[in-house]
């Protein structure tokens, strides 16, 4: 069974997310403010946490950054959980890295459907086995990258993003595929989401960024060096 630790100074909000995790087969552990959350993710080591940005004590992007910043827990997901539904708020959540968000209120139901999405990537990134796609490198086991032997920092959704490019190189995806298959979304409407980490993944890239390409009216490809 896999554990969630959710972070969350609501406790009504966070046992009403506790309640439904659990009817889904998930281990469930709590804490109700921002340095309780930290101490707990070291401790427990979760398979994803659910983080409201809106945090007595560290609010959830300090909370977010030292999570990032220790290597237990800096490839957790992490999908953020926040009342701030304005576009500047969601995009700053993931533009950080977080896997994925949800505004309140939010329906239970599309909860564990996101969290479950999450992890089935994940989890399909974490597989053994190595993948080259020259200039990039991808170490499954471990979620590691290399752009001609450079080592990039990439989260779990930025590197499953690149590698279902990369296994089809010179082939266009269309947006509503990417979406479907690197987040589990059934339409278009998340279309921000894939926007904002294509823009990061391009400035991880670097001098390679040019093979990260843009098909107006389609998506995106990559292209070989």
């Amino acid at each position: 069974m896999q554990t969630i630790l959710i972070i969350e100074d609501e406790i009504d909000i966070a046992e009403l997310i506790g309640f439904n995790l659990e009817r889904n087969q998930f281990v469930t552990e709590m804490a109700h403010d921002g340095e309780a959350g930290v101490e707990q993710a070291f401790k427990i080591l979760p398979d994803l946490i659910v983080l409201d940005l809106m945090l007595p004590k560290k609010d959830g992007f300090t909370v977010f950054k030292e999570l990032r910043n220790d290597p237990r827990t800096k490839q957790i997901p992490v999908l953020i959980l926040t009342a701030k539904a304005q576009t500047e708020d969601r995009i700053a959540g993931l533009e950080i890295g977080a896997d994925d968000y949800l505004t309140k209120p939010f329906s239970p139901k599309e909860l564990i459907l996101r969290i479950k999405a999450i992890l089935k990537r994940h989890n399909k990134a974490s597989s053994s086995s190595d993948y080259e796609c020259p200039p990039f490198r991808f170490k499954k086991s471990s979620l590691e990258f290399f752009a001609a032997k450079e080592f990039i920092d990439l989260t779990a959704t930025e590197f499953k993003l690149m590698l279902y490019l990369c296994e089809r190189v010179n082939a266009p995806q269309d947006r509503y595929t990417l979406l479907k298959e690197v987040w589990g979304y059934h339409d278009d409407v998340n279309s921000r989401t894939l926007d904002t980490h294509m823009k990061r993944l391009r400035q991880k890239l670097g001098k390679h960024a040019s093979l990260l390409e843009t098909v107006r009216g389609v998506g995106y490809q990559i292209v070989p060096q």
